[in-house]
């Protein structure tokens, strides 16, 4: 819907974009659209994966069948101050294991 992101403020959500609307309809003061990294990848077609077992949706299904061109639709949407969250406590850990 429209101002998507706008009310976010943790957690992160990807977005199947097929028709390449989305940003008309995303807010972006509080939030990025971040390319999916290969973590990423791997929860969403897990996800996809869970999903389609449990309702066996017929898109969940085609975008499982042409994958490798289907994740390129997907974007993730993540609020900037929940990044920066994350990213402190990995560097926190990262401190943790040097010391």
């Amino acid at each position: 819907g429209r101002n998507f992101g706008a009310g976010m403020s943790g957690g992160y959500a990807f977005i199947w974009d097929s028709r390449n609307t989305f940003l008309k309809n995303f807010n972006p003061e509080l939030s990025d659209i971040d390319p999916l990294s290969k973590e990423d990848k791997l929860e969403l077609k897990s996800l996809i994966n869970e999903h389609y077992k449990e309702t066996n949706s017929s898109i969940a299904h085609a975008i499982l069948e042409d994958w490798d061109r289907e994740v390129k639709n997907f974007k993730k949407v993540m609020p900037r101050d929940y990044k920066r969250v994350l990213l402190e406590r990995a560097e926190k850990e990262k401190a943790k294991t040097l010391a």
